[in-house]
């Protein structure tokens, strides 16, 4: 790593999958990218994260990798959170209407791919020590694996590295929050007795664990035991899993050959910010929350989509006023709900207190009767749900999430793989955006007469019923930037 990096350098600190796409995307539409990773090159598969929800597939098949992704897992149409609880995810108004359980190494191995093939220089072995910024970028002081500190220059830095960021440390951010389970186990395992399910959840007494197959013959245990909570370095054998596993399903299903075997604790926390002046911070570095759901990986890589091409657009000078403002306007109020939902299922799940235990039986129950409840949390737990504040007067459609739509040529997912903006609209269009590369324009396969204006993350950023050119002239040279 040399000290001579340009100022239009982005910096991405962590190499795991929200760095990952953030720097693919950033690559992709021509800003130069360094990821700097402290750890050896190599992907490890020593990852917790096993589950891709479905807004994340679709923004991964926004980019050209979804239906690679999917032949390495099996997928799960109904989500299984307690023993009389599980939401059905087959009617989600989505191309993948599933779960797929695919180990995190998968999604890092495709991620990383596309990385390196658009351009981004990998600094491996390379630890932030340091960190300065002015109003014109940042300096960032790496200290290599030979021990030799040196300073890079960025134009913006982005700490995608993990919970115990050094980026969100040098910046000076809390990372506010509580300790929801003192301790969890993890294992990698085979099986001598294969599950029925895909995935494979209950709880006894005071123990819970999940069995997820990774359709390779591996499959990831984990669960706690709340007579046993032992410290994060305590040591971890495989008889243990199986007494767990054991006393929480009623079987350790012939277990054995483990590969992998880890304690951990799981946090709720959030950063207060996730901008301070010219540095950002995105995934476990802004939040970490409880694994009920599976949300925390999918969280980070939606951070990364809602944040590069935002990032892409500054670099290249071309960023409306407040563009880079909204990063944090729209996804703080993600990771705080993320936080809301995924601890409120952990604490219902390890509930000792009659009261609670009610409260899960009969949340179960009523869920299980109200479709706007199964509705509402299948969107929160599937990243489908959620929506983007809109000004005042704006169009219904402003702000939500933008389905894979049939097009003239194709879908809406295969036209957002170039990166820009696209116009949907029912009459031609060829005005500011498209001569400069930064917009392209689609038809609807049918009749429908709304003009609408779609994000690069799938979100519609304007929408309007007719096709007046003026109003779309407009809206472009806004959502864009008058440099169109």
């Amino acid at each position: 790593m040399n000290g001579t990096a340009t100022d239009r350098t982005v910096i991405v600190v962590g190499s795991g999958p929200t760095g990952l796409l953030l720097a693919g995307d950033l690559a992709t539409a021509g800003v130069s990218v360094t990821l700097v990773e402290k750890r050896p090159r190599g992907t490890s598969n020593l990852s917790r994260a096993f589950g891709v929800h479905a807004r994340t597939l679709e923004q991964l098949d926004a980019r050209g990798l979804a239906d690679e992704l999917l032949t390495t897992g099996d997928t799960l149409t109904r989500l299984r959170l307690f023993r009389r609880l599980s939401l059905d995810l087959s009617g989600l108004p989505t191309r993948f209407p599933f779960l797929l359980i695919t180990p995190q190494y998968e999604v890092e191995r495709l991620l990383e791919r596309r990385a390196r093939e658009a351009g981004v220089e990998f600094a491996y072995e390379s630890e932030v020590v340091g960190l300065r910024q002015d109003d014109e970028g940042v300096d960032l002081d790496v200290r290599g694996a030979n021990g030799v500190v040196a300073s890079r220059r960025a134009v913006h830095v982005v700490g995608a590295d993990g919970h115990r960021s050094a980026v969100r440390e040098a910046i000076g951010l809390d990372f506010p929050g509580v300790s929801v389970i003192r301790s969890l186990i993890l294992a990698d395992v085979r099986l001598a007795e294969k599950p029925e399910g895909v995935l494979t959840v209950d709880s006894g007494g005071d123990a819970f664990a999940m069995i997820a197959s990774f359709g390779d013959g591996w499959y990831r245990v984990m669960g706690w035991n709340r007579r046993n909570e032992a410290s994060d370095d305590a040591p971890l054998d495989l008889d243990e899993v199986k007494h767990l596993t054991r006393r929480a399903l009623g079987s350790d299903y012939g277990m054995h050959d483990a590969r992998w075997l880890s304690r951990f604790h799981s946090d709720e926390r959030q950063a207060p910010h996730y901008r301070v002046g010219r540095v950002f911070l995105a995934g476990d570095a802004a939040h970490i929350h409880s694994p009920a759901g599976g949300q925390g990986m999918n969280t980070g890589l939606q951070d990364a989509a809602n944040l590069s091409w935002k990032l892409a657009a500054a670099v290249q000078g071309r960023a409306p006023e407040g563009l880079l403002d909204s990063y944090e306007a729209e996804r703080h109020p993600v990771g705080r709900a993320v936080l809301r939902s995924s601890g409120g299922l952990v604490r219902l799940a390890r509930a000792r207190n009659p009261l609670l235990r009610a409260a899960r039986a009969l949340g179960s129950a009523f869920v299980d009767m109200a479709p706007p409840v199964q509705r509402r949390a299948l969107g929160q737990i599937t990243g489908i749900g959620y929506a983007y504040p809109a000004p005042r007067g704006a169009h219904r459609l402003t702000g939500t999430r933008a389905p894979d739509v049939a097009l003239k040529d194709g879908r809406l997912h295969e036209v957002l793989r170039g990166g820009r903006f696209v116009l949907i609209t029912p009459a031609a269009y060829e005005g500011p955006g498209v001569r400069e590369g930064w917009l392209t324009v689609a038809r609807w396969a049918g009749d429908r007469r709304t003009t609408v204006l779609v994000r690069p993350d799938g979100y519609v950023a304007w929408a309007a019923e007719g096709t007046d050119a003026t109003g779309i002239e407009e809206a472009v040279g806004r959502c864009l930037g008058r440099a169109v």
